[in-house]
């Protein structure tokens, strides 16, 4: 899913970032290529993969109404295909003024009137997001004709053109207006790099499943910018690439990244890393960078056992200017991170995970998918109560695949653990409201900003997620004596069918079916009380079964004490329940906490800490020494113009999350967390 954190008040959304770190013994293999940024193309994909796979391909059928493999396409919709190829050519030259100039020319039989889509439901979204609002300049002929057109008043995304007698074609012309600034929207395209989304640059014929739509694309990058993207038979002339037709599905499927600083790495297996960088400078990986990565997709397929497309491009942006992103596809992920990813290698552990839960979701989310998560065109409204399986057991395996690959340390894994363990320990919004009931938050919410996140709760399905199917590994451990674990269930569930390039559909109950086969247990018990109830207990039990336990110290532990620095934040949540800036500003308040007992809520400013300004430094000593019962905390706070004096009621001390070995030797979890790849098979344990 798109990327997003909310880690400060809710955990981590896993759809955008992680760390692990390892050296590896990979660097003999390691291959480079040289920066590309003159005027010079590089063909994507290689002419090694440019033709489309013939494989087993499990795909949704009108006509199928007995298996869930193949879900029928909504009643009213034609699943035949549609007649002509639809040309689609996309001018994104315009860098300076971040538009996209769109025209499309689309075959149209008969006349009356012909129903035009702009996309809204999009997979990996959950909800309806189509950029309808930043459209501009829209207008259809059929040859020297300009053709009359309106949009439809309770369907907004849907626009009726009249088409005359003895029109074969028409043409639709129109600008994508792309943010220019966050306050915007996202930003997709800079002066040195562009994120080419195709739902945003094109429309399709209303009432037919999109599988059904042929679709040519063209695209035209600005000179000496290489483009890489999922799709096949790329034909290059100058700075125009022509892409092989492919069904309209597809195309939405596979985005592009473009830029001036590019540089593509072999990771094996046919999957390959894809960078733009704002900057040259950032592209520069050491082999033990790339290691990394080569052991991630070597792990991951050794995790699933069987592979559902046959290539696979990470496309990653090292940025500070376009938006940020981690979104998952069934052959590509879109990715983005901080300039520093590759320079900064040893301080930024905590960004790492976003690569391996997007790679994950090639299995779990696109190849294997809710059933009512797959809809046949993208206007059909998607039902996301099945995301606690498919973001929150991806948000589990990116963990274990970035700390069994060395993308990240096992300190951070089980630092990121603690801190999601005590979010969900404390958390209000947990007695009414189920952890079910939170993946319909990207509908209900669209991941605005919130007063008292705490209260009302997040897209919490991606971190709870992550610690409940932790505790079923443990069980599965526990129960079978150490003979399965959930590698076993993701080999079952999601590596079936090797090969099989389509979507295979699952249901709750599938879900429970295959855990039961792998080792029998009240799997639908657990799931219920964990996701379906609200006041659920805190989900602490993996942990406790893995062989550690929650405990609070004084100092943050590596994850927090990362991402606080990078921020530039002090981190109070689990003492006064507040995070605050640089300057004093307070930009989070937990509900029933310390400083929201004294009315301080987002916005306010804390000016001076007893009687002297504020820093960051006077705020942890004071905190510490109220530890006497004696020194109260004295906080001068502003808000809207008005001063006044608190004293928030704590004297606990500085508190911070983190994990404590229970017993001594090798635990379940740092079992768990032991490589499983062929050259490290020797030091695994199931």
């Amino acid at each position: 899913m798109t990327l997003i954190r909310a880690y400060w008040t809710t955990g981590r959304l896993r759809g955008m970032d992680d760390d692990r770190i390892n050296l590896g013994r990979h660097q003999s293999i390691v291959r480079r290529l040289s920066l590309r940024h003159s005027a010079r193309f590089f063909l994507l994909p290689l002419l090694a993969f440019s033709t489309v796979a013939t494989a087993q391909t499990s795909a949704p059928a009108a006509a199928t109404t007995v298996t869930r493999t193949m879900p029928s396409a909504p009643s009213g919709l034609r699943d035949a295909p549609y007649p002509g190829v639809i040309q689609l050519e996309v001018d994104a030259t315009d860098v300076a003024r971040a538009i996209y100039s769109v025209r499309q020319t689309i075959p149209v039989t008969g006349t009356g009137r012909l129903t035009l889509r702009y996309p809204e439901w999009l997979p990996g979204k959950h909800a309806p997001r189509g950029a309808i609002a930043d459209i501009a300049g829209l207008t259809f002929t059929a040859g020297n004709r300009t053709l009359t057109w309106r949009r439809q008043a309770t369907d907004v995304y849907a626009f009726d053109i009249d088409i005359p007698s003895g029109v074969r074609q028409i043409e639709a012309r129109f600008q994508f207006l792309s943010p220019t600034r966050n306050s915007e929207g996202r930003v997709v395209m800079t002066p040195a790099m562009l994120n080419l989304q195709w739902e945003q640059v094109s429309l399709y014929p209303a009432g037919h499943a999109t599988r059904a739509i042929r679709i040519q694309p063209t695209v035209i990058l600005p000179q000496g910018w290489t483009g890489a993207a999922a799709l096949d038979g790329p034909q290059v002339s100058g700075n125009r690439i022509r892409y092989a037709a492919t069904d309209y599905e597809t195309l939405i499927d596979s985005p592009m990244f473009a830029g001036a600083y590019f540089r593509r790495w072999d990771l094996g297996s046919n999957v390959r890393l894809n960078v733009v960088a704002d900057d040259p400078s950032a592209l520069e990986a050491r082999p033990e960078h790339i290691a990394a990565h080569m052991a991630l997709v070597e792990e991951t397929l050794a995790l699933f056992g069987g592979r559902h497309f046959d290539r696979y491009e990470f496309l990653l942006a090292l940025t500070n200017e376009l938006g940020g992103i981690g979104l998952e596809h069934h052959r590509s992920s879109e990715n983005s991170r901080d300039p520093d990813y590759f320079t900064g290698w040893d301080a930024n552990g905590s960004e790492r995970g976003l690569l391996p839960h997007e790679f994950v979701h090639s299995w779990n989310g696109k190849y294997r998918r809710p059933e009512r998560l797959w809809t046949a065109d993208f206007a059909t409204p998607m039902d996301d109560r099945l995301l606690w399986v498919y973001e929150g057991q991806t948000s589990y395996w990116d963990l274990i695949l970035a700390a069994r690959s060395g993308l990240q340390s096992r300190e951070m894994v089980l630092a990121e653990w603690a801190r999601y363990a005590a979010i969900y320990q404390s958390q209000p919004g947990r007695s009414w409201r189920s952890l079910e009931d939170t993946t319909l938050d990207p509908i209900i919410a669209a991941r605005k900003p919130r007063p008292f996140p705490s209260a009302t709760r997040t897209e919490d399905y991606y971190n709870e997620g992550s610690l409940i199917w932790l505790e079923a590994d443990m069980l599965i451990r526990q129960q079978s004596g150490g003979r399965k674990s959930l590698d076993d269930f993701a080999r079952a569930f999601f590596g079936v069918r090797d090969g099989d390039r389509g979507v295979l559909t699952y249901s709750f109950d599938d879900v429970v079916d295959t855990l039961n086969s792998i080792q029998p247990y009240d799997w639908a018990g657990f799931f219920r009380t964990r996701v379906m109830e609200p006041a659920a207990p805190a989900p602490l039990a993996g942990l406790t079964l893995g062989g550690y336990q929650l405990v609070y110290r004084d100092t943050p532990n590596v994850f927090d004490a990362e991402r606080a620095r990078e921020s530039k934040i002090l981190d109070l949540t689990f003492s006064l329940g507040v995070v605050v800036s640089k300057d004093g500003d307070v930009s989070s308040v937990q509900f029933g906490g310390p400083m929201f007992n004294e009315g301080v809520v987002n916005g306010t400013r804390i000016v001076a800490v007893n009687g002297m300004a504020y820093e960051e430094g006077r705020m942890r000593a004071a905190v510490t020494a109220a530890m006497d019962g004696r020194t109260p905390i004295s906080l001068l706070v502003e808000r809207g113009g008005r001063y006044r004096t608190i004293t928030p009621a704590w004297t606990g001390g500085l508190r911070y999350p983190h994990l404590a070995r229970v017993g001594s030797g090798p635990t379940l979890i740092d079992r768990l967390l032991d490589p499983r790849r062929p050259a490290n098979a020797a030091a695994s344990v199931p």
